[in-house]
């Protein structure tokens, strides 16, 4: 007997992760109309694998907080972005994902005037950013996409994973800010935030370092 159960009626434990194999792409579109955009989970789908992961409440915070911290050192900097936030990116057929957040820098310009992202028409998000273990789906669908940077935050440490031909190598350093040292700076200042606050911790990194 087959039991067809709403997707909708599944609830997952915060942590955890459903998969689903032998997933079509019509039916990955389909299973993501019925999820709504108004969601807490996020979804990684590639070449007919689908997981579902519900994140802890406990990453919730940090990915925000690393966000407002690339925007400050962005405009620290002079330089314009873009904030696409958790937009699902999908390579037709093949791949979709759904980042934490994302951001266009290097081609921030490219992106203006966009509503909905098509990686058909326009470059994938310069840096994603994930806040928790990024599965081996996920992964896979982030290289699909040429992705060119994630940041992946997770027990106060911060990854960088830049993409080097067709596979994702750890870095000590990031292309977005090549002179600051990234994996000692953003633990320390999202730690920062949440002793003191954020507002007080961005307001401290504004003056930290303003140009003289």
């Amino acid at each position: 007997m087959t039991l067809a159960i709403p997707i909708k009626a599944i609830e997952l434990a915060p942590g955890s992760t459903l998969s689903i194999h032998n997933l079509s792409w019509q039916d990955f579109e389909t299973l993501l109309i019925e999820l709504g955009e108004d969601r807490k989970t996020r979804i990684a789908y590639y070449q007919g694998t689908l997981e579902i992961m519900s994140p802890l409440a406990i990453h919730e915070r940090p990915h925000r907080i690393v966000a407002y911290i690339v925007t400050t050192l962005l405009e620290l900097q002079g330089r314009d972005w873009e904030d696409f936030g958790a937009t699902t990116l999908k390579r037709p057929e093949v791949a979709g994902v759904e980042p934490d957040t994302c951001f266009y820098i290097q081609n921030a310009a490219l992106v203006q005037g966009c509503t909905d992202l098509d990686l058909d028409r326009y470059p994938p998000p310069d840096l994603a950013i994930k806040a928790d273990v990024t599965s081996i789906t996920a992964v896979s669908a982030y290289q699909a996409m040429r992705v060119p940077e994630i940041w992946i935050y997770r027990n106060h440490t911060l990854k960088i994973n830049l993409l080097e031909r067709d596979r994702y190598l750890e870095s000590s350093t990031s292309p977005t800010f090549p002179d600051l040292l990234i994996p000692t700076l953003i633990p320390e200042l999202v730690q920062r935030a949440i002793n003191q606050g954020t507002s007080r911790m961005l307001r401290e990194l504004r003056q930290e370092f303003r140009p003289s």
